[in-house]
């Protein structure tokens, strides 16, 4: 899954930014508003966490501009600004999500994960699709069929790709589409590569667990995973 982080501390941004990567995020950074207006006006991002700080354009008016021009992705406000007013006004413009500095980087990477969940219609807990369960903090799913259970550990790429695939069981997934969602803005971006790694998947989940549309994309197929 896709991330921007728009925060102007270096110091703050370099750290959240190496904990999200650690625990399953692909990672952009803005250091100011017009950067972030851009990116998350520009980039298929999976969730944004902004700071209403930032210097030029200030986040809640980067918010308003997004929502205004139709973007739809969540956005977790991060801010030192804790007075309650502050907090209306970043709801009122769009925000999904809002948390105080100082922070524990758990409890951003929870509402991070909730807030993805619930952009693609799941509810709390644990993500889940037919007989597989995605366990975000280990970064990995089990598989649990009528013959016992299985788990499975999975790179930061099969983690990334396969949440982002359970996330839309049946639908047509292009490989441009799912490159987009995996890699960050830096990351060189081939599509053969997204072969290797779906090749990886169907080894471990089961050659029917992922479908092949010829000349459209993927398909997450959880109803093929335990079918022998």
């Amino acid at each position: 899954m896709r991330l921007l982080l728009a925060e102007d501390d270096a110091a703050l941004s370099t750290t959240v930014a190496d904990f999200l990567r650690s625990h399953g995020y692909a990672v952009d950074l803005a250091e100011d508003g017009t950067e972030a207006a851009f990116l998350g006006s520009s980039e298929p991002y999976d969730v944004i966490v902004l700071d209403l700080g930032l210097p030029g354009i200030s986040g809640l008016q980067v918010l308003q501009q997004w929502r205004v021009s139709g973007i739809k992705t969540p956005v977790l406000i991060l801010t030192a600004r804790g007075a309650w007013h502050e907090k209306v006004d970043g709801f009122r413009a769009g925000a999904d999500d809002y948390l105080t500095k100082p922070f524990h980087s758990e409890e951003l990477l929870v509402r991070l994960q909730a807030l993805v969940r619930r952009a693609h219609g799941h509810a709390g807990g644990e993500l889940q699709a037919g007989p597989l369960k995605l366990d975000e903090g280990r970064q990995s799913v089990s598989i649990h069929c009528a013959d016992g259970r299985q788990e499975i550990e999975l790179s930061g790429v099969e983690f990334r790709l396969l949440k982002y695939m359970m996330l839309q069981p049946g639908k047509i997934l292009s490989a441009s589409q799912i490159i987009e969602h995996v890699y960050d803005y830096n990351d060189e971006k081939e599509s053969n590569v997204i072969e290797v790694y779906i090749s990886r998947l169907r080894k471990r989940l089961g050659k029917s667990a992922i479908l092949t549309k010829r000349g459209q994309g993927y398909v997450f197929n959880p109803d093929g995973i335990c079918v022998h």
